[in-house]
């Protein structure tokens, strides 16, 4: 039986190859996916959370906590992107980007180059253009960059009180706003959304 993904703006669509790793059977809506995940992310949260002396700007770490997300999910969970996206740099550069992008928030974080929360912010908006995975960027991302925080000794953002993020709403409207106005340089909607709760 197919499932019935009615993709939202912002959303990446997911190729055959990917929706074929799909776990559980019992899946039929984007509504089950959304909540059957959910679930998932919120253990993996707590693992998160309980991580000590680990390197957050690693591709070890960033591996580890997809497949933390989405391991009762997608087979693939954990796995670079092996397709190109509506959304990203080009699929064969994605461990590069990375590496990049830590090697640059490293820097950002010894130099103080930035106030902690533009650090994490610039991180999450970065990560999220790098898109590593088929799916779950967006919520990756934002666990990567409330990891940071605490590795900063900050308290993780609230995104703007919107949950998952998942459901078009307002919060998700304003999120993906202050994120095209980050791709364009501007990052004051993006660091006014982080710690925003409405």
């Amino acid at each position: 039986m197919a499932i019935d993904l009615d993709e939202q703006d912002g959303q990446t669509p997911l190729d055959p190859d990917e929706l074929a790793g799909l776990i559980p059977t019992h899946v039929l809506t984007k509504g089950d996916l959304n909540d059957w995940e959910q679930e998932n992310i919120l253990r993996a949260v707590q693992w998160a959370r309980r991580q000590r002396k680990v390197d957050v700007l690693s591709e070890a770490f960033c591996r580890d906590l997809h497949k933390k997300m989405f391991d009762q999910t997608w087979s693939w969970a954990g796995t670079f992107r092996k397709s190109d996206k509506n959304i990203g740099c080009d699929w064969t550069q994605v461990s590069v980007k990375l590496r990049d992008l830590f090697d640059n928030a490293r820097w950002w974080v010894e130099n103080e180059t930035f106030a902690p929360d533009e650090i994490a912010a610039r991180f999450h908006r970065d990560l999220v253009w790098v898109h590593p995975f088929p799916n779950g960027n967006g919520r990756h991302s934002r666990m990567m960059a409330d990891a940071l925080l605490r590795t900063m000794g900050e308290a993780p953002f609230s995104w703007g009180g919107g949950g998952t993020l998942v459901k078009a709403d307002n919060a998700r409207s304003n999120y993906l706003a202050a994120l095209r106005a980050a791709d364009a340089g501007d990052y004051s909607l993006l660091l006014a959304f982080v710690r925003s709760t409405a």
